[in-house]
């Protein structure tokens, strides 16, 4: 099944679950989520509206307003990956595999 967008691009739930995922964490800049997925910062945000309680959207917008981490531009130079060395790695993730 496929969920199209306003913006006219469709996703599977798969991926849909996975860019909310993305978006929650916070290490994972939008710049990462656009190079996976080819949606803008505002499309992010619109999808995390769409799909979320109204309340979790709220908490989760007043927590990456501005973070340094959720921003490339903002993130210092020496960070150049897209995950927390920390994360646990994912087996069956195809998108990573690429």
């Amino acid at each position: 099944m496929y969920i199209r967008l306003h913006m006219e691009k469709e996703f599977t739930e798969r991926e849909l679950d996975r860019i909310i995922e993305m978006a929650w964490e916070d290490r994972t800049t939008f710049e990462a989520i656009n190079f996976q997925f080819g949606i803008s910062e505002q499309e992010v945000i619109e999808i995390m509206r769409r799909e979320m309680k109204l309340s979790s959207f709220k908490m989760w917008r007043k927590r990456v307003q501005g973070r340094n981490t959720k921003h490339e531009k903002l993130r210092s130079d020496d960070i150049s990956r897209f995950k927390s060395s920390r994360q646990k790695n994912i087996s069956g993730n195809k998108i990573a595999k690429r």
